[in-house]
């Protein structure tokens, strides 16, 4: 990583279980980035201010709830208001294969299904991210 890289990890909507955003959120910080965990039951308005109060450059969305094509493209269009199109979109938890085109067109980065590795999750991330600044000139 060329920067130690600050990652929301939010828990959008009604499900109750969150213990693999913890998880990830440990493994992520355990890599060397700078993790701020929203807890449950956010609203993707919440995400979004959390997103940018924090100057994030990555959020996390773990969702097992099934609501992710109702809440993820809530969150992109509110960091796309907010100015923060250049925040890289990474969802997490039961998504059907199905939908992974969908989300990608609606600008999720990528998608991680139970039993990924911890490790490959973060090394992907920071590649994204060193890409990104790459690509920004930073």
């Amino acid at each position: 990583m060329k920067r130690p890289y600050r990652v929301v990890v939010a828990k959008p909507g009604l499900d109750g279980h969150d213990r693999g955003a913890k998880v990830i959120a440990r493994a992520l910080r355990d890599a060397g980035f700078e993790v701020v965990y929203t807890g449950l039951h956010q609203t993707p308005e919440q995400v979004v201010n959390a997103v940018v109060q924090e100057d994030a450059d990555a959020v996390g969305l773990s969702l097992l709830s099934g609501a992710h094509l109702t809440l993820v493209p809530r969150v992109i269009e509110g960091l796309s208001a907010a100015g923060r199109q250049d925040v890289v979109v990474i969802v997490g938890g039961i998504i059907p294969e199905d939908d992974f085109d969908t989300l990608a067109a609606m600008g999720v980065a990528q998608i991680f299904t139970p039993g990924t590795p911890l490790a490959d999750i973060g090394r992907w991330l920071a590649e994204a991210l060193d890409q990104r600044e790459e690509a920004l000139g930073v």
